[in-house]
């Protein structure tokens, strides 16, 4: 008889772009191979639940395409063509090809290039050590929040919110911009908890009826872009019909006459021309909050990925103030607690090398600054050689035609250090195999909640597979750059860190699993004055002011002195006649779970949801070849009817790899680049496009 499999349950984080950080506990099989994963249940957030793609993540793991050894590209750039090679000599080559572009260009000639692939602050953010002993160009950072963080600081002064757990304590939980059920599954326990103990209905407002809509008791189907008339039109009910809480204002807020004045003229009505929601449904919405202040707005960062979308965010947070919904224990709004925590990362991030005269690229216009475009490039030299870690551009950047072109250039040298074969390691000159995070250690923190967490190293990774870390301190010393982060293990740092931190150490996060760094009360729900000098929020935020001295982002003099509707997003015409929104899917996450069997074989195929009266003129059947297209490209998928979104809009769900695609071309093809204000920010969900059946 074989014997039975020795199994450990161990403790850790997840590593993923996800607001939950769920605690997490994984089987250790033999002490070398992953088996189940399960959400912690004595973790006060996680509460025993996760999502299902995390809980096999063996299969990422332990998959048979996984990349283990170091590839130099042998064939054209794309064709895939590759021969291994050993660790040594692909990290000699980088160190090489990365020297070069510096001594034809100068320092600033390199652009390590990174992002949320893993969330642990070691891991992911340690690539600017490098950066910054070399002197190579600085990243500007907008892909992911730079629209919606500066929606929300323009209000509150600050990027913290509620405990999410106070969830339970609301007697209305309203999910706005956010697939919960999909992105932060989470949500959900603590939002159904509050339904079952307290009779607090679930309202979910979003651009189509998903998986969170079906669960939710009110539904508001907007239109993309327009959440800030919406918002407008719910905040003139709450003055005209008297649950504005005018004593709450006074105290709190910088200017309500002049808000109650400018929303005169947005009516229930006005908004609903604007974003499709009946009048009536904004009015009872209006009249269900109003008499339920205790009312908790789970914010979202979907809706505000428009070129509208700063301004948007703003008019969404204004309600929980007009509503004084922040003055009552389950009252107020979450959109992050990114900036609660506090971290010291000089020992992750080198900042005391950091030059702030070297120029900052904005990673969302790669495809312009790999392509030459003068204002992108910010008056420096032409990017001769990237260093990627943690993203997939050619996947998952917008105005994708501009970025394939600028990757395809001969003379540019890139190096990829991934786990999977992904469309930017396609493209790459060499590919380095990178661990898994059971196969490192880290830190995470939660945006979504209020825990620091540690992912310990639980299992060796296989064949030549380096964490981010080594790959780095092994550039370093061929590069002959110095910094005591370069010296030490990823544990130490963690231990540095959190000392640094005033976070304990990590022997001790360690024995606890997480610690929890909540907020008081008072901090936590502004009762101490939000962010601002006078600790008011702002009803009239200062954008100009907000962009100045920043890298990137549009004329902020033209954005709206109040909340409103913005129209600047990329309207429907003759010749895009449909409003595309390109949403999360339940089994991937970004451009990651796209390489196992089971995430695909659950989505399938990349397809586009039509409603069937905008499909039936056109000639669309259900499951029909079509093509997308607008002026940046075209790409083909599949369509499905559905009747949950409203007319005039298209949703094709989730990143899937380009070759996935009977073209080639990937979904963001249709994606522009541009940097709306007022600090940039790629509008991943504002676009216009035509479609027609193949």
């Amino acid at each position: 008889m074989n014997a039975p499999l020795t199994s450990l349950r161990r403790a850790t984080a997840c590593p993923h772009d996800c607001p939950s950080t769920c605690a997490l506990e994984v089987e250790i099989l033999e002490g070398r191979r992953m088996g189940r994963v399960y959400g912690a249940a004595d973790n006060g957030y996680t509460a025993g639940v996760i999502c299902a793609k995390v809980a096999r993540y063996a299969e990422r793991v332990h998959n048979p395409e996984r990349l283990t050894r170091a590839l130099l590209r042998t064939g054209p750039k794309g064709s895939g063509q590759f021969r291994e090679i050993g660790i040594a000599e692909a990290l000699d080559r980088a160190a090489e090809g990365l020297m070069a572009a510096e001594a034809r260009h100068g320092s600033e000639a390199v652009w390590p290039y990174y992002y949320a692939g893993t969330m642990g602050l070691v891991q992911r953010d340690g690539i600017n050590r490098l950066r910054h002993a070399k002197g190579y160009s600085d990243q500007y950072s907008t892909i992911c929040t730079a629209l919606s963080w500066a929606g929300y600081r323009a209000g509150a002064g600050r990027m913290t919110g509620l405990d999410p757990r106070e969830m339970e304590q609301a007697d209305c939980v309203v999910l706005w911009g956010t697939n919960a059920v999909v992105t932060q599954v989470n949500v959900m326990t603590h939002a159904v908890r509050a339904r079952k103990a307290r009779g607090a209905p679930i309202v979910a407002v979003d651009v189509y009826d998903n998986a969170t809509m079906r669960q939710a008791d009110v539904k508001l189907l907007v239109r993309p872009g327009t959440d800030g008339a919406l918002a407008c039109g719910v905040m003139h009910v709450l003055f005209r019909d008297g649950f504005a809480d005018r004593a709450y204002m006074a105290a709190y807020a910088d200017d309500p006459a002049g808000l109650e004045a400018h929303l005169a003229s947005r009516t229930p009505e006005w908004a609903s021309a604007l974003c499709g929601v009946p009048a009536a449904d904004i009015v009872a919405f209006a009249h269900l909050i109003g008499t339920r202040p205790r009312s908790f707005f789970r914010i979202g960062y979907g809706f505000a990925r428009q070129r509208n979308g700063a301004v948007a965010m703003h008019a969404v947070t204004c309600l929980p103030v007009v509503l004084g919904a922040w003055q009552h224990p389950g009252g107020g709004a979450l959109h992050t607690n990114s900036g609660m925590f506090g971290w010291d990362k000089r020992a992750i991030e080198g900042l005391e090398l950091r030059d702030p005269g070297i120029r900052s690229l904005d990673q969302s216009r790669i495809g312009a600054v790999l392509t030459g475009e003068a204002a992108a490039l910010r008056g420096g030299p032409p990017v001769a050689a990237l260093f990627i870690q943690n993203t997939n551009p050619v996947s998952v950047a917008p105005d994708q035609e501009t970025v394939k072109r600028g990757f395809a250039r001969e003379d540019l040298f890139t190096v990829v250090h991934e786990q999977v074969m992904t469309d930017t390691s396609r493209i790459a000159d060499l590919v380095l195999p990178a661990t898994m995070f059971v196969e490192h250690d880290d830190v995470y923190q939660a945006g979504g909640q209020t825990h620091i967490l540690l992912g310990p190293k639980l299992i060796e990774p296989p064949g030549d597979c380096l964490s981010n870390h080594e790959v780095l301190c092994g550039l370093a010393r061929r590069l002959g750059v110095e910094h005591p982060g370069f010296a030490v293990g990823a544990r130490d740092l963690v231990d540095q860190t959190l000392q640094a931190s005033g976070r304990g150490t990590v022997a001790a996060l360690e024995a606890a699993r997480w610690l929890d760094c909540a907020q008081p009360a008072d901090a936590a729900h502004f009762r101490d004055g939000f962010g601002w000098p006078d600790g008011r929020f702002r009803f009239r935020p200062d954008w100009a002011g907000a962009a100045a001295g920043m890298p990137g982002g549009g004329d902020a003099s033209a954005m709206p002195a109040w909340p409103d509707h913005w129209a600047v997003i990329e309207e429907a015409d003759a010749a895009h006649p449909f409003r595309l929104t390109t949403s999360p899917a339940r089994n991937f996450l970004n451009s990651s779970f796209t390489e196992t069997g089971t995430s695909l074989a659950k989505e399938e195929r990349p397809t586009v949801l039509i409603h069937p009266d905008d499909a039936a003129p056109l000639g669309i059947a259900d499951g029909d070849a079509v093509e997308l297209a607008n002026a940046r490209g075209a790409v083909r998928l599949h369509a499905r009817l559905s009747e949950g979104l409203r007319r005039g809009v298209l949703i094709a769900e989730s990143i899937w790899p380009n070759r996935a695609h009977a073209d080639g071309r990937g979904i963001n093809t249709l994606t522009g680049a541009d940097a709306p204000p007022p600090l940039g920010g790629a509008a991943f969900h504002d676009i216009h496009a035509a479609i027609r059946r193949l």
